[in-house]
């Protein structure tokens, strides 16, 4: 078993490498995603607007379902596969900025994965807008060599543009929808309507080329819409929508309930994870009532909810009042920029300590990685850069927590060490006071945090593995650094086995 991050600074990714083979993989050009270029903002406004003039994502969505079930999607929207009882499928979150951090995941995914039967694309499949003509670069040519199908569930970033790239690619070549009448004058949707993005008229011309590279018959998935669930062997894999803001609508809740009933073993899959930086988030049901809540109705028989959209691994063992265990995971580390993980705050929720609390990368690589890239942006590196031993050591104590990994020399935790970290926004214990702060959680989200997608080693990115048998699911983290010896021989971050009896 090769060392992980929780083993040595090495198997983090650190300290000189011999870069990975993915750099062959790369097409000749590739994006840079930059959210400080006010195109690149204007052109993905619609999540801001949905948010002050209301969200027309649940009736889209109901337009593109009755769609495809008036080209014969089966109405319940459940995928009938052969899979035998013991079977393995991958889940990579948040994938698709076609740049190094995406591709650097694909070698070891077809390591460690390219035996699955298939995978699921958790959350925005494609960035900045889900454009059509993106997936060639960026999902059809990173995953040519995959044998399997792969499925998806829709992100924010694929909504941006209505869902009709995802619609083309992953729903049967779905027909865009015809247009709507025109709201009534002066009216919160009526200005909606005059600001909104809409896709190019030529959106898409690339699309043939582009599934050209994934043309084998057993490579190929049709689904119902962009919600479905997938009985596989013994268990079912229920995969939700939740649009721009991290919701559903009623007709996709009414359809959850249904679909989440009887005996078989679930894990949800959702584009808006339910517990993530040690916040319960149960992600709200038009009409009333949470996902949480029927993820956690024991009659519905839920073992793991796993969720996109935060851009790395977090795992939260709830244990419930009936005595089951609950796993819910943060899976989003499959290409996009990093989101921090040193900001997350001493673990204690829903009876989850730190102790339990596992995730990726660790909170000294985090603030390690944050530090020289602010280094590198304000141009103060000999300030702000920490080695991973100092970040460590610095997270140990602000958080008062061991040391996930412990390093071999220890770090003396200087002033300044004190001082980045909390300009970084690491975590203090419950009841310390907060300070001045740099934007990296809230503000850097939007601004700076996507050009934190840095194009050398190490990226901390990871995919799943989930191995299903009668008797329980094994879930396990691998982690991609960038790295050639990374690539080879995929370290495992975390692992869990589920009792699905």
């Amino acid at each position: 078993m090769p060392d992980s991050s929780r083993d040595t600074p090495e198997g983090a990714g650190w300290g000189p490498a011999e870069r990975g083979a993915y750099q062959r993989l790369l097409p000749a050009r590739t994006e840079k995603i930059s959210w400080l270029d006010p195109r690149m903002l204007w052109a993905a406004r619609n999540g801001v607007l949905a948010s002050w003039f209301g969200d027309p994502t649940g009736r889209t969505r109901s337009r593109w379902v009755a769609q495809r079930e008036a080209a014969g999607a089966p109405a319940g929207k459940v995928i009938r596969r052969d899979d035998p009882d013991r079977f393995s499928f991958l889940v990579i979150g948040d994938t698709g900025e076609g740049d190094d951090p995406q591709y650097a995941v694909v070698p070891g995914l077809l390591t460690a994965g390219g035996d699955t039967r298939f995978a699921v694309l958790a959350s925005d499949v494609i960035y900045p807008v889900g454009s059509a003509d993106d997936y060639g670069a960026k999902f059809f040519r990173p995953y040519r060599d995959y044998p399997a199908p792969i499925y998806a569930i829709p992100g924010n970033h694929d909504w941006y543009e209505d869902l009709g790239g995802f619609m083309r690619v992953f729903c049967g070549d779905a027909p865009p929808l015809p247009p709507e009448p025109r709201p009534r004058p002066l009216t919160r949707a009526w200005l909606r309507s005059l600001l909104w993005h809409r896709p190019r008229p030529d959106d898409g011309r690339r699309l043939a080329e582009a599934r050209a590279l994934r043309p084998a018959p057993v490579q190929q998935a049709v689904q119902p819409g962009p919600y479905w669930a997938i009985d596989a062997g013994p268990v079912r894999i229920v995969g939700i929508d939740t649009g721009l803001l991290g919701t559903l609508d009623a007709e996709q809740g009414a359809w959850l309930r249904e679909v989440s009933a009887g005996s078989r073993p679930k894990i949800l899959v959702t584009g808006s994870p339910l517990y993530v930086d040690g916040r319960h988030e149960p992600c709200a049901i038009e009409g009333g009532g949470t996902v949480d809540d029927i993820v956690r109705d024991p009659a519905h028989h839920y073992v793991a909810a796993i969720g996109g959209d935060i851009h790395n691994y977090q795992r939260y063992p709830v244990r419930l009042d009936d005595g089951r265990t609950l796993q819910y995971v943060v899976a989003g580390g499959g290409g996009a920029f990093m989101h921090a993980t040193h900001t997350i705050p001493r673990v204690a929720v829903a009876g989850v300590t730190e102790d339990d609390f596992r995730c990726y990368p660790l909170r000294g690589d985090s603030l390690a990685f944050y530090s020289r890239l602010y280094g590198r942006r304000l141009r103060l590196r000999r300030f702000f850069t920490l080695t991973e031993a100092e970040a460590t050591a610095v997270i140990a104590e602000r958080l008062g927590i061991r040391p996930a990994r412990t390093p071999g020399t220890p770090a003396r935790v200087t002033r300044r060490a004190r001082l980045v970290a909390g300009l970084l926004g690491t975590g203090r214990r419950p009841g310390k006071a907060r300070r001045f702060r740099l934007p990296v959680r809230k503000i850097h989200t939007s601004l700076f945090s996507p050009g934190s997608a840095t194009y050398s080693p190490p990226f901390f990115k990871c995919f799943l593995r989930l191995d299903v048998s009668p008797e329980s699911v094994r879930l396990r983290c691998y982690a991609a650094t960038g790295n050639r010896a990374q690539e080879i021989d995929p370290p495992v971050e975390d692992e869990v086995t589920i009792p699905l009896r």
